[in-house]
């Protein structure tokens, strides 16, 4: 029944909303009751949890011995973070980057980007082995992975310009936080499955569907806690959130998947990798560009048409 699905389209829409709203009034909560900074909690604790998603798939395909999936998950999802999400919480709100964003944050998600493209295809560069990701590259991704969460929290700097606030209890913050991580989850599944079949419902292709509503789907937490965060004035929370994100994608949902199954990079093409690489170095290039010490509303503009781009060719060679 078509109202049926509208109705649990609307009622996945609300989830999404409200979840991103508890999400960042708790993790704002927790950076201020113990002294860590917004952008370290986005990194972290926002960032994992929107990556849920993304992991529960990742995993259980790789558990099924059908893993190859997941690297075109990651790609995909490590694009439309950078590109699309970056862009239209710039346009919302300017996001102030801090010296050690600069100094170690931004550069590691370009290193590991990179390392990524270079494990992923040693056949295709040294000429040894095949193209994907082995069990030993999934430990190397994992050992990156510990160091640099190591690293964000030794640099932890607490928010100097952060609003003095009415402190709650540390339980009803967690609350706040799994309420939305839980509120982002199951809106974002109801939204996917019912824009899915009212898609179907319309004669739009699979592929279609995939590269548009599917791939969004994945992306939905990351999108509406970033919005609302910027809405919320919170830069760092959703500058964090992006990377943290991208970081956890690659490091510990590929890691692990390659650990539980080798990965293939057979479907995977080169323009797919381009467009990752471009993405990740949009962060830097908005930073040296003008030397200023923010991503604003033109560099969200530039991203978006990327963006666009990239979805167009997608579209185009479907």
């Amino acid at each position: 029944m078509i109202w049926l699905q509208v109705l649990l389209l609307i009622a996945g829409l609300a989830l999404i909303v409200f979840g991103a709203d508890y999400l960042v009034d708790g993790a704002s909560g927790i950076a201020r009751r113990f002294g860590l900074s917004e952008f370290v909690i986005g990194l972290t604790i926002v960032g994992m949890g929107t990556s849920a998603p993304e992991m529960v798939v990742s995993f259980i395909g790789a558990f099924q011995g059908n893993a190859d999936i997941a690297i075109g998950n990651v790609v995909g999802s490590n694009i439309m973070n950078t590109l699309l999400i970056l862009g239209l919480t710039a346009l919302i709100l300017p996001m102030a980057v801090t010296p050690s964003n600069k100094k170690r944050d931004i550069p590691v998600n370009i290193l590991i980007t990179v390392l990524l493209i270079v494990l992923g295809l040693e056949m295709t560069i040294f000429g040894i082995g095949r193209n994907g990701l082995s069990r030993w590259d999934g430990g190397i991704l994992l050992a990156v992975f510990i160091a640099y969460m190591v690293m964000s929290f030794k640099g932890n700097h607490p928010d100097e310009d952060e609003k003095p606030a009415k402190q709650r209890s540390i339980w009803l913050y967690l609350l706040m936080i799994a309420g939305g991580l839980a509120g982002l989850i199951i809106g974002g599944n109801l939204f996917v499955d019912n824009a899915t079949e009212l898609a179907r419902a319309m004669g739009v292709s699979d592929k279609f569907i995939a590269i548009t509503i599917l791939a969004g789907g994945t992306s939905m937490p990351e999108l509406a806690t970033c919005v609302v965060a910027a809405a919320k004035k919170k830069g760092q929370l959703a500058l964090g959130n992006i990377i943290g994100s991208n970081v956890f994608n690659i490091l510990l949902i590929l890691g692990g998947s390659a650990l539980i199954h080798p990965l293939s990079f057979d479907h995977i093409t080169y323009v797919d990798l381009g467009v990752l690489l471009v993405s990740a170095l949009a962060l830097a290039s908005a930073l040296i560009v003008g030397k200023k010490d923010k991503i604003d509303r033109l560099d969200g503009s530039l991203v978006l048409l990327i963006w666009a781009a990239y979805m167009g060719w997608l579209i185009y060679n479907l």
